[in-house]
């Protein structure tokens, strides 16, 4: 087995479209949920009949003008912003790794997680075509596909070795991440672009949420007593993997290392999550710790103890934070009240099949700088909950001698239809 480690980072999002402006936000604690106009595009009426008013939504993106996000003509004409947010974060990341240049490209992997494919270009042309009986563009179903930025990322690369597309609802970066790792760590890949896109902030994308009586009226507070809903939010965060030892043997600059890859499904139902389902995929996260490190002789309980930060899904709707603050419980045991614990989900709105490598991002930089963002907008962490969570200001990671050492983090993502991926990173220090 290789050990694998993160070498690039790129990102477009809520608040930030590099990942230096990212990192600034999370430590100034800037949120990007803000009021929306209530007459954007798509909507029938200027009243789109909301009962929330806010999202996480992407500004100052400009494929056309701004040249660092520069785009060619044709892929503007066939990409819908979803795919193009994941391919200028790709590009980002790729162009800081350099790994281009010391891979075969022929046998590279990409793999992406996107859950709603081009949301805007599929309503677009509906609308069209059922009020007007308008022809729809032969671009159509190249700006649905939720595979087009995943396709344009490797077109723009040259990469023709494995590339995929996930499509795990809320669960798809942090699965598209976590395959991306398993290919590395396992030689199928020599390195890896891995991460997700999603831009699916629409009338009836936004309208279909209002139904399910889950979108707060306010704001994403996750963990908070007064908790009331999540926010809905879209933007995409690339990472470049590639095995340590290559990684060291050519200088690159290593942000931190992946550890450990849990999966599970819940098998209960398709909106309500249940604990038993996240917890086992928490404790495959820390077993696969052992098995990355060649070390089956430690017990993933040992691994627990060196949590020293947890990324949680915190949508900020009650049910979800109670099951996943259960799960945390049920699978660290004793450390899980003591764990520091963030929700990024309140910086950047709920971004769905973009959510866990966003998250991952924000996790790998929390590491990398040996602080841990706090969660904006709690007001009062729920004391049934029995969490540590991060408020008010940001705190150290909490790192001391070998033997009481808390250099882990995890990353959770808990999908619609129970499906759960956990990623367990490592403080990489030389």
């Amino acid at each position: 087995m290789k050990r694998v480690v993160v070498t690039g980072l790129g990102c477009i999002t809520p608040i930030g479209n590099t990942v230096e402006v990212f990192r600034e936000s999370l430590y100034a604690g800037r949120t990007g949920i803000a009021p929306f106009d209530t007459n954007f595009a798509g909507a029938l009426s200027p009243d789109p009949g909301l009962r929330f008013q806010t999202t996480g939504k992407v500004k100052n993106f400009d494929p056309i003008r701004n040249p660092e996000q520069h785009l060619t003509s044709g892929v503007i004409v066939s990409a819908d912003s979803s795919a193009q947010f994941g391919i200028i974060a790709a590009r980002q990341a790729a162009a800081e790794s350099a790994f281009l240049q010391h891979h075969d490209p022929a046998k590279i992997a990409i793999v992406t997680g996107c859950a709603c494919g081009g949301r805007a270009a599929d309503e677009e042309a509906n609308r069209n075509l059922y009020t007007r009986n308008a022809r729809v563009p032969p671009t159509a179903i190249l700006r649905t596909m939720a595979s087009s930025g995943t396709s344009n990322i490797a077109i723009e690369m040259g990469v023709t070795g494995p590339v995929l597309n996930i499509s795990t609802a809320c669960a798809s970066g942090t699965h598209a991440i976590g395959l991306a790792f398993q290919m590395v760590r396992a030689g199928i890949a020599p390195a890896a672009i891995a991460g997700g896109y999603e831009a699916a902030l629409t009338f009836g994308f936004l309208r279909a949420w209002d139904s399910m009586r889950v979108v707060s009226p306010t704001s994403c507070r996750p963990f908070s007593l007064d908790r009331d809903g999540m926010t809905l939010g879209e933007g995409a965060a690339m990472l470049i993997l590639e095995p340590l030892d290559a990684a060291q043997a050519r200088g690159a600059r290593i942000y931190a290392e992946i550890v450990g890859f849990g999966m599970s499904a819940d098998a209960h139902h398709i909106t309500q999550p249940r604990a038993e389902g996240a917890a086992q995929a928490i404790r495959q996260a820390l077993e696969d710790i052992s098995t990355t490190l060649g070390t089956p002789h430690l017990a993933s309980e040992m691994w627990a103890s060196r949590v020293g930060y947890i990324n949680a899904h915190g949508t900020g709707t009650p049910t979800n934070d109670a099951v996943e603050a259960a799960a945390i419980h049920q699978a660290l045991g004793e450390f899980a009240p003591h764990i520091p614990v963030g929700a990024t989900k309140s910086f950047t709105g709920h971004s769905i099949g973009a959510a866990g490598a966003i998250e991952a991002l924000a996790t790998i930089l929390a590491l990398d700088a040996g602080s841990l963002p706090y969660t904006p907008g709690v007001t009062e962490v729920d004391p049934a909950l029995n969490l540590d969570v991060i408020t008010g200001e940001s705190r150290f990671l909490p790192l001391g001698k070998e033997a009481t050492r808390k250099d882990i983090a995890l990353s959770n993502s808990l999908a619609f239809g129970g499906l759960n991926a956990v990623l367990a990173f490592r403080r990489y220090d030389g």
